[in-house]
C-alpha cells in the first residue's frame, strides 16, 4: 500500500473497532462503570496501571481492586484511614501486589488532597505530553514509598514507552463521541496524546512499515507518533483502535 492508501485502510480499521462493544472486552470498562470524574479517574488509573498480560485477568484483578473499596473509589481514596489499608492483604497481580497497591491508594490520597487531583497534576506547560507523565511520576512518588513500586509507574524521559500511562491519557482525553473513551479531560488536545505501545500494536505498526525500530520503547513511540501525526494532527491516537484490532481481533 502506498501511504493514501494506508491511510484509508487505517481510518476504516479505526472506525470499525471504536464501536461500544469494544469495552465489552476490554480493561476500559471499569472506569465505565461510574458516573463521577474522580470515580472514573481513579478506576481508569488503577486499572490502566495494572493492564498486562491476558485481558481476562486484567478484568478480575480491576474489578477485586473495585471490590475492596467498596466500588467507591474516590470515596476510599479520600477517607481511608492507616487501618483500613490492610484489606489489600493479599492482593496481587503478576508483579503488581499489595504493598504496590497499597501505595497507590496512599499516593492518590495525596494528590488528591494536596495537588487537586489527578487532572490537575497531569496538566502542565510541557509541549509533550511524555515530559508530563515524567514530571507526574516525580509527584506521585513525593511521599515515602517502597523502592520496589517505581517500577510500576514509567518514565519516557528514562527510555519507556509508557504503555499504561499513555493508555490512561487516551482514556481521559479523547472525545467520548463514539462511547469508548471519556473526554472528561479538558485541558489538554487530542492532538498531544501518544499511542499506547505494546506488543500488538508495535506488531502491527512493523507489518504496515509504519515504524523501523524493533524495541517498544520511547524512541519507536516517538517515530510512531510522528507518523501517524502525518495521517490524522488533530487525533492521530484514533489509530490505536486500528492496530490494537489488526492485532488481537484479526491476528493480521
Amino acid at each position: 500500500m502506498n501511504q493514501i492508501e494506508l491511510k484509508e485502510f487505517l481510518d476504516y480499521k479505526a472506525n470499525q473497532y471504536e464501536l461500544i462493544d469494544f469495552i465489552t472486552s476490554d480493561p476500559i470498562q471499569i472506569p465505565h462503570r461510574f458516573k463521577q470524574k474522580e470515580d472514573v479517574e481513579i478506576a481508569g488509573f488503577l486499572t490502566a496501571s495494572i493492564a498486562w498480560g491476558n485481558r481476562l485477568s486484567i478484568l478480575k484483578s480491576a474489578n477485586k481492586m473495585m471490590a475492596l473499596m467498596d466500588n467507591a473509589p474516590y470515596d476510599f481514596i479520600i477517607n481511608h484511614k492507616k487501618s483500613d489499608l490492610s484489606i489489600f492483604e493479599g492482593f496481587v497481580h503478576r508483579t503488581f501486589n499489595a504493598t504496590d497497591l497499597t501505595f497507590f491508594v496512599r499516593s492518590l490520597q495525596n494528590i488528591y488532597k494536596n495537588h487537586q487531583g489527578l487532572e490537575n497534576v497531569f496538566s502542565s506547560n510541557n509541549p509533550s505530553l511524555q515530559d508530563t507523565i515524567h514530571d507526574f511520576k516525580s509527584i506521585f512518588f513525593e511521599i515515602d514509598h517502597p523502592q520496589r513500586t517505581l517500577k510500576h509507574v514509567s518514565d519516557p524521559l528514562k527510555g519507556s514507552a509508557a504503555k499504561r500511562l499513555n493508555m490512561f491519557m487516551r482514556w481521559m482525553v479523547r472525545s467520548n463521541t463514539k462511547g469508548v473513551d471519556f473526554g472528561i479531560w479538558k485541558q489538554h488536545s487530542p492532538a498531544q496524546l501518544s499511542i499506547p505501545l505494546d506488543v500488538h500494536t508495535g506488531n502491527i505498526a512493523r507489518k504496515l512499515n509504519l515504524i523501523q525500530r524493533k524495541q517498544n520503547d520511547f524512541k519507536t513511540l516517538k517515530e510512531l507518533d510522528k507518523k501517524l501525526r502525518k495521517f490524522d494532527p488533530v487525533d492521530p491516537v484514533k489509530y490505536d483502535y486500528a492496530l490494537f484490532g489488526l492485532g488481537v481481533f484479526e491476528k493480521f
